[in-house]
């Protein structure tokens, strides 16, 4: 197992990307792929990915074949001998593909046996990766914990002597969403109130008395499961905000987002979305850390407050502060920022 960062000099007809969730880890990885695309333009690309956020990735011009997990299902006891079935049908059709070249990006022990299960010949990873993947791996660089995820990545992509002095982000093409805004104001914001832990979370109260003060209607974005949470924003806004929870599928939320005028968000998926697409993204943060999982560029605002105990990510229940690093963040802390730049 080689642990060089020398250029790794090959030639791959077919590559395998590993990088099943969530969904702002995969636009993270629209960078390398772009990457690799243009480095080796002939070769065929697959993508294993979760079941759910393929629709993301369906149609992409760059990828040959999506091979699509379905970790929920898989996970569920009661139905563990289709489960099983299901699990040796994905392995197997892995192998027969004959990968070249796989690249985990992930670097868990689930992705670490897809490499393993792919079997390429050449088998890339980090060697700081955790639950023991980096046994799986044939090379591996250290990719480092304090760097953003997209610049993680491309140390991989540098490694295949891929380009990475420009950040492209390929989207599949994205659906015509005019039927959606016809019925929605020429001009707003949006507000992206969930994230995926509880603790990253500003009070949807306060995203709602925030849409109340901001010049621009707020449309709410937020899955099927946090339409309480959109609905919660809603009421508290005076009128000012529109609830688009669970109104959209993927790709169509990419195309609303695209038109917004700016993003006001948690740490969470759609952020990365805006982002990629250029939109001025404000984001709140407490526990987690935005060196490593903010929005890309330098066109974005990071509020959070300047606490010794944060960025902890969240690993413990806050018993001292009550997470203090989220709950300190006042309205007006929010809007003073947004008024100075809009």
């Amino acid at each position: 197992m080689s642990s060089s960062n020398a250029i790794l000099r090959i030639n791959p007809d077919k590559i395998l990307i590993i990088k099943p969730s969530a969904w702002g880890d995969i636009v993270h990885t629209l960078p390398f792929l772009a990457a690799v695309n243009t480095r080796y333009p002939d070769a065929e690309i697959h993508w294993v990915v979760a079941k759910g956020l393929h629709s993301f990735l369906e149609g992409h011009p760059l990828i040959t074949k999506m091979w699509i997990m379905d970790k929920d299902g898989w996970r569920n006891f009661g139905r563990l001998p289709q489960s099983i079935a299901e699990i040796n049908a994905f392995r197997k059709g892995l192998k027969k593909e004959d990968f070249d070249l796989s690249i985990d990006l992930s670097g868990l022990l689930r992705s670490g046996l897809i490499t393993l299960a792919a079997g390429a010949k050449y088998r890339l990873g980090f060697s700081d990766s955790d639950e023991g993947s980096p046994f799986f791996y044939t090379h591996k660089i250290e990719g480092g914990q304090q760097i953003h995820a997209i610049d993680r990545y491309l140390k991989l992509a540098q490694l295949l002597d891929c380009d990475i002095s420009k950040i492209q982000y390929p989207f599949a093409e994205l659906p015509d969403i005019s039927k959606l805004t016809d019925s929605l104001p020429k001009e707003f914001c949006i507000m992206a109130p969930s994230a995926g832990k509880e603790a990253n979370r500003w009070p949807a109260s306060r995203f709602g008395e925030l849409a109340a003060k901001l010049p621009l209607p707020s449309l709410v974005i937020a899955g099927p499961n946090d339409k309480e949470i959109a609905k919660e924003v809603v009421q508290e806004s005076n009128g000012k905000a529109i609830n688009l929870a669970g109104k959209t599928n993927l790709k169509e939320l990419v195309s609303l987002i695209a038109r917004s005028h700016y993003f006001i968000c948690n740490d969470t998926g759609p952020m990365h979305i805006a982002a990629a697409l250029n939109i001025h993204v404000f984001a709140l943060f407490g526990p987690a850390n935005p060196t490593r999982t903010g929005p890309y560029g330098s066109n974005h605002t990071i509020i959070r407050k300047d606490l010794e105990c944060s960025p902890c990510y969240a690993r413990k229940p806050c018993k001292t502060n009550n997470w203090r690093c989220m709950t300190d963040i006042t309205v007006d802390n929010v809007l003073s920022i947004i008024r100075e730049q809009y």
